[in-house]
C-alpha cells in the first residue's frame, strides 16, 4: 500500500473518531440544556455513583467455585472476604445502601404533594415493571435449567445470586408507604427524627446481644435501621442541612460509632454479609450498619458542593443522566451478566479468577481482569432490556400521574425521546 493511500486512511480515520467526538459533545449539550434547571444534580450524581459501586463491589467479591462432590460437579458461592480479611475495607467503599435511603428520602419528600394513593402507585408502578421482565426471564430459565438436569446446588445458587439482592424492594416499598409519617417526624423534630428509629436499633441490638433475646427481634432493624436514612434524606430535602458544620459532625459521629461498636462490643468489621460468619451486619441491620450509614449520609452531604461543580459540565452530566435514565436495568441484570460469563466459562475449566476459590490476592488480580467481559456482557443486556424502565406513554390529553413528570426533561436524540423524569426511585442494591 502506497504511503498516499495509508495517509488517507488515518486521516479518515482522524476526521471520523472527530466527527463522533462531536456528535457525543453535541448530544451531552442537548441533555444539559434539557435539564430543568431546579433540579439537584447532586442527588443524580449520588445515586449513579451508589449503583456503580454496588455492581462493582458484588463483581469483586462474589465468586462462583467449581468443586467436586459425591453427586458430580457443581457451583457454589464463597466470598474473598472470608477467605482474605485483609480486604474487609472493601466493604466499607461498596456498601451502599444508605446513600441509596438518603436519596430515596430526599425524592419522596420533594415528590409527595398529598395524593398518597396516587403517588405510591406510580411510584410502585416504576419498581416492579423492570423487575417482572426480570422475572418474565429467570422463571422460564429456571424451569429450562431444572429440565435439562442442571444440580439442585448449583441452580439454588444461581437464583440466590439473582434474586437475594431484591429484598429492598419490599423494604423501600414500606418505606415509601411510610412516607407521610416520615415527613410529619421530620416536619416536628428536624434530622432529630432520626434518632428516633435509631433507638429502636440500639435498643434490639442490647435485647438480642447483651440480653440474649430471640434472634427474630433483629428483624425489627429492617424497617428501623434503614428508616434512619430515610429521615435524613426528608431533612435533607426540607433544608435541614444548610451548611458543612451538621454533615461534618455526622461523618466523624459516625466513624466513631462504628469503630467503637466493632473494636469494643463486638461487631464485625466487614460491613457486609460474609459466608460462615456468626454475624452479619445487614442481615438483619445492626446498630454498627446504622452508624455507618450516618457516617455515609454526613460525607454525602459534604460532597454536595464539589458534585454540583462536577455536574455542571455537560458531558459529567450526560453520563450520569443517562445512568439514571436505566440504573434500574443496571442493577437488577449485573448479577446475571456475571453468571452468564461465570457459566459460559464452564466449557474451558476452573478458569483463573472466575471459578477458582478465592483464596489468594492474585484472585483478587485476577477477577479485576474479568471486570471488562462483566462490563461488556451487561451492556449487552442493558440493550435487550432497558426499555422496560420507560414511562408508558399516554393518550393524548391523559393527565400524568403524581411524580411522573414532576421536574421532567425530554432529552431528544436522534429518532427518539427519553425522559428523563425525576426525582427518580433510588434503586435496590444487594448485600446480605
Amino acid at each position: 500500500m502506497s504511503r498516499r493511500a495509508t495517509s488517507g486512511i488515518q486521516g479518515r480515520a482522524i476526521t471520523g473518531a472527530r466527527g463522533r467526538a462531536a456528535g457525543i459533545r453535541g448530544l451531552a449539550a442537548r441533555i444539559d440544556a434539557a435539564t430543568p434547571p431546579h433540579r439537584d444534580r447532586t442527588v443524580d450524581a449520588l445515586r449513579a455513583l451508589a449503583i456503580a459501586g454496588v455492581i462493582l463491589g458484588h463483581w469483586l467479591v462474589t465468586a462462583l467455585v467449581l468443586s467436586q462432590g459425591r453427586t458430580g460437579e457443581s457451583l457454589h458461592d464463597a466470598s474473598p472476604l472470608a477467605s482474605l480479611p485483609v480486604l474487609t475495607p472493601v466493604s466499607w467503599i461498596f456498601q451502599t445502601l444508605a446513600i441509596f435511603f438518603l436519596v430515596g428520602g430526599y425524592a419522596a419528600a420533594r415528590s409527595y404533594t398529598g395524593d398518597y394513593l396516587g403517588w405510591l402507585r406510580t411510584r410502585l408502578a416504576r419498581l416492579s415493571r423492570p423487575v417482572a421482565v426480570l422475572a418474565a426471564v429467570w422463571v422460564p430459565l429456571a424451569i429450562g435449567l431444572r429440565m435439562a438436569g442442571m444440580p439442585w446446588a448449583t441452580e439454588g445458587t444461581l437464583l440466590r445470586l439473582v434474586l437475594d439482592p431484591l429484598w429492598f424492594l419490599g423494604v423501600y416499598a414500606g418505606l415509601m408507604a411510610l412516607t407521610p409519617l416520615a415527613v410529619a417526624m421530620v416536619r416536628r423534630l428536624g434530622a432529630c427524627a432520626a434518632c428516633v428509629p435509631a433507638a429502636v436499633v440500639a435498643a434490639v441490638d442490647l435485647a438480642r446481644f447483651g440480653l440474649g433475646g430471640p434472634a427474630w427481634l433483629g428483624w425489627i432493624n429492617v424497617v428501623a435501621g434503614w428508616l434512619v436514612p430515610y429521615l435524613l434524606g426528608i431533612a435533607w430535602a426540607r433544608g435541614s442541612f444548610r451548611d458543612w458544620k451538621i454533615p461534618a459532625l455526622m461523618l466523624a459521629g459516625g466513624v466513631a460509632g462504628t469503630a467503637a461498636l466493632v473494636l469494643g462490643a463486638g461487631y464485625p468489621a466487614s460491613m457486609v454479609g460474609v459466608n460462615g460468619a456468626a454475624i452479619s451486619n445487614l442481615n438483619p441491620p445492626t446498630l454498627a450498619a446504622v452508624t455507618f450509614g450516618i457516617a455515609q449520609a454526613g460525607l454525602a452531604l459534604l460532597l454536595r458542593e464539589p458534585l454540583a461543580r462536577w455536574m455542571r459540565r455537560p458531558l459529567a452530566w450526560a453520563v450520569i443522566a443517562t445512568a439514571n435514565l436505566s440504573a434500574m436495568t443496571l442493577y437488577l441484570w449485573h448479577q446475571s451478566a456475571f453468571l452468564a460469563v461465570t457459566t459460559a466459562g464452564l466449557a474451558f475449566g476452573r478458569l483463573p479468577g472466575l471459578l477458582t476459590a478465592p483464596s489468594s490476592l492474585l484472585w483478587v488480580a485476577e477477577r479485576i481482569a474479568w471486570l471488562p467481559v462483566f462490563a461488556a456482557t451487561l451492556t449487552v443486556l442493558w440493550l435487550v432490556f432497558h426499555r422496560a424502565e420507560r414511562p408508558r406513554r399516554r393518550p393524548a390529553g391523559a393527565p400524568a400521574g403524581e411524580g411522573e413528570h414532576q421536574h421532567a426533561a425530554g432529552v431528544r436524540g436522534p429518532g427518539r425521546t427519553a425522559q428523563f423524569a425525576g426525582p427518580a426511585v433510588p434503586l435496590p442494591p444487594g448485600g446480605r
